[in-house]
């Protein structure tokens, strides 16, 4: 069902502009202080009115998403991360990678929004949006994510954030570059940007010309910041994370050393590839998967055939449960797997020390299961003692990285501002081909008169007009696109604007009037 909000409630959200500039390493304080926030405004009312209508869009053309892009389009990204929600919040929220496209759709479908792409992580979840009103734009997407999340506005207004302009590229050139993460400098993050990107120029995409330029830009900055710095030597992922974790508290929780703990892990996905190769790092000899087909587990067991790796299909999920001392969850099911009432059934509550490891978003392990006796269960939000250690230990890459990002935000920003040149190009190419056309009619009416020329001959005459008209613009139009900065380019457009007269009303009248012909 579409849902609609209380007009006051979109304009107090859509009335949040551009932040100041975002200074190095202040960022999460940034945002969490730019969290969208409003007074006085009536508690969110959700109606439904009607299905929501399934229509396909038409693909917009190259020259179609220029003429876009050139009207100022500004970019925006309004979201949620670990740094600021819990991961209650942001599960509400997760959308799985292939629906990413779908989610974009949905956002731009009522035409405030002119380009959006959707990046979802189990750390984060942002809306990159681009659109020539902010307003309606972000009351829009705000509309958005309450639909999707059911939760209540004084949940959201606690844990979203947005950014503007710059700050909204500087945000996303942090984010592919891995100092934004949980873990800094991790590569997962960087995957799933170009996944983002992938997506955004798909055909079913709504990336356009801004957010897929930025998109892209920030792959590439990603990748600069990880060959050029030594940001991710050594880093740890969520799932090595985990491990250090359950490897940190196994004595505490369960009175036994790590390496004599009986593991498993639900899930066979790449967090468990993961898990896997961390937990082998440790000298890990055994360990039982669980999962609902026997095919990728059984492409694990090929990729570490130094382990012994039993599988077990989820109708044997308890009988392994009850068997082992650590458990992983890592599947990509919206429910929970494990909770308190699951756990007293099979007779798990108050039995033998259990630690549950939860690195999924959605979760698989229910809160509750803390209250069950003799049962310690952890998830994504409890890795941040194990992660300070790490961020402690990469402040000079960090400072490094963003010396670098800075880099790409200018070369971003720099293209952004030069597309105010286009609508000049274009009146300076109309007006050229208009005066070429015009004369070379007067040509060849009296060429074809005289029978002097053949037609092919006349086409000859035609392409060879194009090409000395292509030639004489292309030193104007290259100097308008290789203007340094702002400045300079907008006094470049005046000069060539009056230089050519394109202010003219078309009449042959520039600015000083009617001109006499000499007799």
């Amino acid at each position: 069902m579409k849902f609609s909000l209380s007009i006051p409630l979109l304009l107090s959200l859509a009335s949040v502009s551009a932040f100041t500039p975002i200074q190095n390493n202040v960022l999460e304080n940034t945002i969490k202080s730019q969290a969208i926030n409003y007074v006085g405004v009536a508690p969110l009312s959700m109606v439904a009115t009607q299905e929501i209508e399934t229509n396909t869009r038409r693909k917009k053309t190259k020259e179609e998403r220029l003429q876009l892009a050139s009207k100022g389009l500004q970019v925006h990204v309004i979201g949620l991360s670990i740094h600021h929600a819990s991961v209650e919040v942001r599960e509400k929220l997760a959308i799985p990678q292939h629906e990413w496209n779908i989610a974009s759709n949905d956002i731009v479908s009522s035409g405030a929004v002119s380009e959006a792409a959707v990046l979802s992580t189990c750390n984060r979840f942002e809306v990159y949006y681009a659109a020539s009103d902010a307003r309606s734009a972000t009351a829009r997407v705000t509309e958005y994510l309450a639909e999707r999340s059911g939760l209540p506005v004084s949940i959201l207004r606690k844990n979203l954030f947005m950014l503007s302009g710059d700050d909204a590229v500087w945000h996303l050139m942090r984010v592919s570059g891995g100092l934004d993460s949980l873990i800094v400098g991790e590569g997962q993050i960087l995957s799933q940007v170009r996944a983002c990107h992938s997506s955004s120029i798909e055909e079913d995409g709504c990336g356009g010309k801004v957010l897929s330029r930025l998109l892209c830009g920030a792959v590439a900055a990603g990748k600069r910041v990880r060959s050029e710095t030594g940001i991710s030597k050594g880093s740890v992922s969520v799932s090595s994370a985990a491990v250090e974790l359950s490897e940190m508290l196994c004595m505490e929780d369960l009175n036994l050393p790590f390496s004599t703990a009986r593991l498993a892990v639900v899930g066979a996905g790449k967090m468990t590839r993961l898990l896997i190769t961390h937990l082998a790092s440790r000298g890990l000899e055994k360990i039982t998967i669980v999962n609902r087909s026997l095919g990728r587990p059984q492409e694990l067991q090929e990729q570490f055939p130094d382990i012994d790796i039993d599988i077990k299909l989820m109708d044997d999920l308890w009988d392994v449960i009850g068997r082992s001392d650590i458990v992983y969850t890592a599947t990509s099911s919206v429910d929970y797997v494990v909770d308190e009432s699951l756990l007293k059934e099979n007779g798990l509550a108050g039995g033998c020390p259990l630690m549950l490891v939860d690195i999924s978003v959605p979760r698989n392990i229910a809160e509750d299961c803390k209250e069950v006796p003799n049962v310690s269960a952890y998830n994504v939000d409890d890795l941040k003692a194990v992660v300070a250690k790490n961020t402690a230990m990469r402040q000079k890459e960090m400072i490094e990285a963003e010396i670098l990002l800075r880099e790409e935000l200018a070369i971003f920003c720099g293209w952004r501002e030069s597309l105010s040149a286009i609508p000049t190009i274009n009146q300076l190419q109309e007006k050229a081909n208009s005066v070429r056309k015009e004369e070379l009619s007067k040509c060849t009416k009296k060429l074809s008169q005289n029978g002097n020329l053949s037609d092919k001959e006349l086409e000859a005459v035609e392409r060879l007009s194009r090409g000395i008209v292509n030639k004489l613009l292309h030193g104007p139009m290259a100097h308008l696109r290789k203007s340094d900065n702002v400045d300079d380019q907008q006094h470049a457009i005046k000069e060539l604007s009056s230089m050519f007269m394109l202010d003219d009303d078309g009449n042959g009248r520039g600015r000083g009037g009617p001109r006499t012909r000499r007799r």
